[in-house]
């Protein structure tokens, strides 16, 4: 076995449990044993009684592709040794009528990545398309998930 075929870590199976405890109308909590915080969920306000100003699955959905691309993301560039300032990533979830019905069909990732050096532009852009190919919650789902990423060099102050 090559090192490029090699687990980086032996993969146990996991599980993750989530509670979701009714509050009224259409309001939910989510909560988790594992977990010290709450989060209120409910039908998003273009629904009929949604509520605004509280996440909804739909929210959650493209918040979780979002937060695994970030999280995969950082895991690959600490094994490519990639120094970077700032990384933040944008995500638009786009919910349609299908025959299926109603789905979220795509998701558009827009990762802004900020390097220190100009000479780890090409490592960079490698790094996220392996974090997007890579990501389990981007796998785990039917919708097509795509990537528009911004990479910039920091601004160097010379005396």
């Amino acid at each position: 076995m090559t090192s490029s075929q090699r687990p980086l870590y032996k993969m146990e199976t996991h599980y993750y449990e989530v509670n979701l405890g009714w509050q009224y109308d259409r309001l939910g909590q989510l909560s988790s044993t594992s977990l010290t915080d709450t989060i209120d969920v409910a039908t998003p306000p273009e629904f009929p009684k949604g509520m605004a100003g509280v996440w909804s699955p739909e929210h959650l959905l493209v918040a979780a592709v979002s937060g695994c691309f970030m999280t995969t993301f950082l895991a690959i560039a600490e094994n490519f040794q990639l120094e970077f300032e700032d990384f933040d990533c944008k995500a638009v979830g786009k919910l349609e009528k299908t025959d299926k019905g109603l789905q979220i069909t795509e998701i558009e990732l827009l990762p802004k990545l900020l390097l220190r050096h100009e000479s780890d532009t090409n490592k960079a852009g490698k790094v996220l398309l392996k974090a997007e190919k890579a990501c389990l919650i981007t796998n785990s789902i039917c919708a097509k998930v795509t990537m528009q990423p911004t990479i910039r060099v920091a601004d160097k102050d010379y005396d």
